[in-house]
């Protein structure tokens, strides 16, 4: 047998091998999914609020699943956002924005990467927002800016705090200025916000980059971070070749961030409602305070967070 007939038949075997792997979709409708020590029923890790129980890990979870986690299992209500045109820019690449959107929806449940909700913590009326990155890699565009903004105009129409938890890669390219112009819309509407003296609290989960993290996503009064989250502007890659030097293996970590002063507090997923209501009750009842001018001066509650609401 020579060789051409040997690579031939290699050719045929590795051929079969890979016919028999499962699909993309089959291994993201399989009850199955994979952590540090291999394969972990799914079940399991939604038991576990979608943490591992051997490495922590944080996995990734939806918007809804989110709420739950936050408000409590069905313990919210949805708000319906604005929804502009689907492809502004007519893009075509390897396929059409269009069916990359009808993809991601069929997939997701949803109209866009972000969705807005409201409902109430330790007695605390709230309006959240959270970003799915199973949607094109929770990528903004307009409808998602637009999302953002319909969330900071809900809570300044009812007077309650914002919470956010942001992901996502940045700026959607598949809309191109548009989805750049989201930046600076966004963190306009976090001014207002600010400007109406009510709370803001971003809480970055894994993974938070580019232009989310470049505009709303950093514009928190108060910032928490789940254990282990990458939080980056630009890659690390890019900023090691750029600065020619060795980063440390921490670097663009939530707790890195949180060494830095970027980050306030790490808060594991299981005490975010608890953490989260705790800090908008003092932050609240401050500004009460405040408005009726008999504020005490102490500070000592709102240890060890360094930073109180505009």
């Amino acid at each position: 047998m020579n060789w051409l007939t040997k690579a031939i038949k290699l050719g045929e075997k590795i051929k079969k091998v890979l016919r028999k792997r499962p699909s993309k979709e089959e291994i993201e409708n399989s009850d199955w999914t994979s952590c540090c020590k291999g394969p972990i029923l799914k079940k399991d890790l939604e038991d576990n609020l979608w943490v591992c129980n051997s490495c922590g890990k944080h996995h990734r979870i939806s918007c809804r699943q989110r709420f739950d986690i936050f408000f409590g299992k069905d313990a919210y209500e949805i708000i319906e956002t604005p929804q502009p045109s689907d492809d502004p820019l007519n893009w075509v690449d390897t396929k059409s924005y269009k069916d990359r959107l009808k993809q991601a929806r069929k997939k997701t449940n949803q109209n866009c990467a972000v969705m807005i909700a409201k409902g109430v913590v330790n007695g605390i009326e709230i309006t959240a927002g959270a970003i799915n990155f199973d949607f094109i890699g929770g990528s903004c565009g307009a409808a998602e800016s637009e999302a953002i903004i319909y969330g900071v105009q809900h809570a300044i129409d009812n007077q309650t705090p914002y919470v956010f938890f942001p992901c996502g890669g940045g700026q959607r390219m598949f809309e191109s200025p548009i989805a750049l112009a989201g930046m600076t819309r966004t963190t306009l509407a976090i001014n207002e916000l600010k400007k109406n003296k009510l709370p803001y609290i971003s809480c970055f989960t894994d993974p938070t980059a580019g232009g989310i993290t470049a505009s709303f996503a950093m514009l928190g009064d108060i910032h928490f971070a789940e254990p282990g989250c990458l939080i980056a502007f630009a890659g690390k890659r890019v900023i090691k070749a750029t600065v020619k030097e060795e980063l440390s293996a921490d670097f663009q970590t939530s707790e890195f961030c949180e060494k830095h002063g970027f980050v306030d507090k790490i808060v594991h997923r299981k005490d975010l409602r608890k953490d989260i209501g705790n800090i908008l009750s003092i932050l609240l009842k401050k500004q009460s305070e405040v408005t009726s001018g008999s504020l005490n001066e102490t500070s000592e509650n709102i240890e060890p967070f360094t930073k109180a609401a505009s």
